[in-house]
């Protein structure tokens, strides 16, 4: 005699048992391979973010356009940020491998560019080039080890990626200085070539993704065409926002309305078209909502302390703009080490709910401290206190990345993953925006009351670098470095509610078990795995685990007490049944 019980196998709840192996997945050689690749990717599109802040003054001084460097800087963040859903989007639709391959051959066509540039046009021409392709390099590597690494063992692979960053946001200010002061500023654009080759051809030939089902994917032109527009709004009016233009300013007012408005038709596009590039359905899955709000919080803080803290030093130490970026190796140092470390401690154990949150105070912890500085602090106290707050920022940064593809099925991983960096990088600008408000605002209050007309010299207030600074009077240049330290170190209190809010967003967060497997799409699977999905969903009797566990008991209590001795029950693991089976 022979019955089963089915019962339906649920995810079971998180466990701290070491991360299975996939059966048949790739191995960890060639997963090792792909991963290089990736990380050469994302370091060039990271690296250009920051590499051209000290070859600045250089560049625009050969190419006689000291007005318009701002969009040397800008002009690759506005490119960058547009095609970020964008590329999310279409990888999901048509695959990520060859996009990728395109992806880099953009980025090095820019490269060429503004290598070649003999005008401040062309150079900016070049940049936004570059920006067209670097916003795909961080999106898809991100999206790609979604493909080939299951979310348990993704953790210490997502880890090492935030490290890239940290190791980008000081190696680009000290690179850009070497270029310059040795072989030339064009070097910076010209050291993308060897790089973005060897990515190519790691991706072409190691990186082997499950081919899809071709079908003609249906582009969401408009709303693409709309977020173009709502993004360039956003990003200008926070880049020339008390900068280029005063913030009531008749331009600025115009492209926050132009911002308000643009994003509001996306969302109404968005609503009716068939292949939304930033489906509104991911805005009703609970970890998705706090963990892109808790991204966008983390953007704010890290880059308002980033844009600021090397003027900060140069002004209040008086080190010049090599070692004041040479003095933000500490808070590097400590980001790479805690997003490494939280990497790992996710893949080990599987729990990773936890560990942004305390992250997330610990960063505020970091911002309190910077709010305690003054002009007489030891040097090596500030280094520590921005370790304090790159520490927090390593333990929060990929996590919430990792929870957001955990999320959601890999079918619009990419879709997911480039949405909740749109909405970070969409934070980074605000940070630096609001935080430059205030502080260029604060200083100019202090000065004006502060100092005597004409005590700094025939540029006023204006004109002062920190080599200016050094030459003044003692009087005098103790009132320009007090007004400095007064006019940021508060700011960074009045960020440390915000990130407490997002440590408050993050407890709320449902830890989802990790995937152990790669899970195969609609698109990936052949008709005898489709008709095999069939026939198990209909077979399934609904029954819970716990119901399964539950009769398990019930017949070992039965057998005990020699009800039938005959008769042995065996659980199935791999279909999930209870079977009685006479010897």
């Amino acid at each position: 005699m022979t019955t089963s019980v089915t019962a339906q196998r649920h995810p079971a709840p998180p466990t701290t048992s070491p991360a299975p192996r996939e059966e048949g997945g790739p191995s960890t050689r060639s997963i090792l391979l792909v991963f290089a690749g990736l990380m050469v990717a994302m370091l060039l599109a990271s690296l250009d973010q920051t590499i051209f802040s000290t070859a600045l003054p250089t560049i625009v001084g050969q190419l006689n356009g000291v007005e318009h460097m701002l969009w040397v800087t800008t002009a690759y963040i506005l490119a960058s940020t547009i095609v970020m859903p964008v590329y999310g989007k279409l990888g999901d639709l048509v695959g990520r491998k060859w996009l990728f391959v395109g992806a880099i051959s953009i980025f090095l066509i820019g490269s060429v560019m503004g290598g070649l540039a003999d005008s401040m046009g062309t150079l900016i021409a070049g940049r936004a080039v570059q920006g067209l392709g670097g916003g795909g390099l961080m999106i898809l590597a991100l999206a790609i080890i979604a493909d080939v690494v299951p979310a348990r063992q993704r953790g210490r692979y997502s880890g090492i990626m935030g490290a890239v960053f940290a190791v980008s946001s000081v190696a680009g200010p000290l690179l850009g200085g070497f270029f310059t002061d040795g072989p030339g500023w064009r070097w910076a654009f010209w050291m993308n070539i060897p790089l973005g080759v060897l990515a190519i051809l790691s991706a072409i030939f190691f990186l082997k993704l499950p081919k899809r089902a071709y079908s003609k994917p249906k582009i969401d032109f408009p709303g693409m065409i709309v977020l173009a527009l709502a993004a360039t709004s956003l990003v200008l009016f926070t880049t020339w926002g008390g900068n280029t233009y005063d913030w009531n300013s008749p331009v600025i007012i115009g492209l926050i309305v132009s911002t308000v408005v643009f994003a509001v038709l996306f969302v109404v596009i968005e609503s009716r078209a068939a292949e939304p590039v930033i489906p509104l359905k991911l805005f009703t899955n609970r970890n998705f909502n706090l963990t892109t709000a808790a991204g966008l919080i983390t953007g704010v803080a890290m880059f308002g302390a980033l844009a600021y803290m090397p003027t900060y030093l140069q002004m209040v130490t008086g080190v010049g703009a090599t070692d004041a970026g040479l003095l933000m190796i500490p808070m590097m140092g400590a980001l790479l080490v805690a997003s490494v470390g939280s990497g790992q401690i996710v893949s080990r154990t599987g729990r990773y709910k936890l560990i942004p949150i305390v992250g997330m105070f610990v960063t505020a912890l970091g911002l309190f401290l910077l709010s305690t500085l003054t002009a007489t602090t030891a040097i090596w106290i500030m280094c520590l206190y921005l370790a304090v707050m790159g520490l927090g920022l390593g333990m929060s940064m990929q996590i919430l990345v990792l929870v957001v593809q955990n999320s959601f099925p890999r079918a619009i991983v990419g879709t997911a993953t480039s949405s909740n960096n749109f909405f970070r990088q969409i934070g980074s600008s605000l940070g630096a925006a609001i935080v430059g408000s205030l502080f260029v605002s604060r200083l100019t209050d202090i000065l004006a009351s502060s100092l005597p007309a004409g005590s700094t010299g025939d540029g006023g207030t204006n004109s002062l670098t920190p080599a200016i600074v050094n030459a003044l009077p003692d009087a005098t240049r103790t009132v320009i470095v007090n007004a400095y330290n007064d006019a940021l170190a508060p700011i960074f209190l009045l960020m440390v509610p915000l990130v407490l809010v997002a440590a408050v967003l993050l407890m709320f967060v449902v830890e989802k078990p990790l995937a152990t497997h790669i899970e195969k799409t609609d698109a990936e699977k052949t008709d005898a795995e489709k008709a095999e999905a069939d026939a198990a969903s209909a077979g399934d009797s609904g029954d819970s685990d716990a119901d399964t566990l539950n009769r398990i008991e019930v017949l070992e209590e039965s057998l005990s007490a020699g009800a039938n001795p005959t008769v042995e029950p065996v659980l199935s693991v791999r279909t999930g049944s209870v079977r009685l089976t006479d010897d």
